[in-house]
């Protein structure tokens, strides 16, 4: 699977009456699209996965399917309860989406859970999530690796000892294998990432500021200092900011995909405010 450049995590719109907004999702995809991401993750972390109804995560599927119209690979999000994830799996295999970004399930730490990932790994390629409860040794991310249809880790734990001794021994087996940053706002950690040999990161910036998001991955580094950094400390600021806060930039740059579900919380005035500021000052960076 082809994901080079930059991968865009669209944000779940919804209306005034708090209901899914399908259309609104549409031409967040599309305008994503204008600006040449490497593949859609759709109702991921970005996409408030978590927050979702089956029905509403299998439509948020169907319409970044057919919004992007094979431009670029589509992964969905899974996870949970088994049952969940299957039927997320197969709702997302039935929409043609190309593969999975799988969620911790609950009590991950069970041995069970190389059998959990093959019986969603049976309905399409699977991307595992490290994160929370998850935290690999590098035998068990060998051993994952192994089982068909696993493609790739993303790394949300940002331990780098760690994910360094898991790709040197996954890429003995698997040279192949993918690797992901996937802490959130990635872009400030990717010049550690990409030491490790992890080219490939997550960008919550391409929803609200393709402009900027595009022009890192192009080379400009003074966007660590001036603005990444600074969009970092505002998200540290509030648990639940790193979707909140992408959620409001999408607003302030002229589409209205609503606001978040809890236990999110809305984004103060003032804290939107500073990222207006922010997002003013990296657009005017990036066409310097």
């Amino acid at each position: 699977m082809n994901l080079d450049g930059v991968l865009f995590f669209p944000v779940t719109p919804f209306g005034p009456d708090g209901e899914l907004a399908s259309g609104v999702l549409a031409d967040h995809v599309r305008q994503g699209l204008e600006h040449g991401p490497g593949g859609v993750f759709a109702a991921c972390g970005t996409g408030e996965f978590t927050a979702l109804s089956e029905a509403e995560h299998a439509e948020v599927v169907r319409v970044a399917v057919k919004t992007t119209a094979g431009a670029v690979p589509v992964l969905a999000g899974a996870g949970g309860p088994i049952g969940a994830a299957l039927a997320q799996a197969r709702a997302a295999r039935e929409a043609g989406a190309d593969g999975l970004l799988l969620m911790p399930p609950y009590l991950v730490q069970g041995p069970g859970f190389p059998e959990y990932v093959r019986a969603v790994a049976a309905e399409l390629p699977v991307i595992i999530y490290q994160r929370g409860p998850i935290a690999l040794e590098p035998e068990a991310a060998v051993e994952l690796a192994a089982i068909p249809g696993v493609i790739g880790l993303k790394d949300g734990l940002g331990d780098i000892d760690r994910m360094q001794r898991i790709v040197l021994a996954v890429r003995e087996s698997r040279p192949d294998f993918l690797f992901f940053n996937g802490l959130p706002t990635a872009e400030l950690t990717q010049p550690a990432y990409r030491a490790l040999g992890v080219g490939l990161y997550s960008s919550a910036v391409f929803c609200f500021a393709p402009e900027i998001a595009t022009a890192y991955l192009n080379g400009d580094e003074r966007l660590i200092a001036e603005f990444y950094a600074p969009l970092v400390r505002l998200r540290s600021k509030v648990p639940g900011y790193a979707v909140s806060l992408v959620k409001a930039g999408v607003r302030l740059r002229g589409l209205d995909v609503g606001g978040v579900r809890p236990p999110l919380v809305a984004v103060t005035p003032e804290h939107e405010a500073e990222l207006q500021a922010l997002i003013t000052s990296g657009l005017a960076l990036v066409a310097s």
